[in-house]
């Protein structure tokens, strides 16, 4: 029987995406500690941040 490949492989780009994600939000953190930032506001910016890295895994994966 077959195994399956593992998921990074069968998901190339959403693989992508997120360790992209994970890591500029994590930059985010660093940088904006301390900044007097509300829930809220940090919200929006990781939102943005996930955007962001989907959009450009999106680029990446035109070739």
């Amino acid at each position: 029987m077959k195994r399956s490949a593992p998921w990074p492989q069968r998901h190339p780009r959403l693989t992508m995406w997120t360790v992209l994600a994970v890591g500029m939000i994590a930059i985010l953190l660093v940088a904006a500690h301390g900044k007097g930032f509300s829930v809220g506001q940090f919200g929006w910016l990781v939102a943005s941040c996930v955007a962001l890295a989907g959009a450009c895994s999106w680029i990446i994966g035109w070739e």
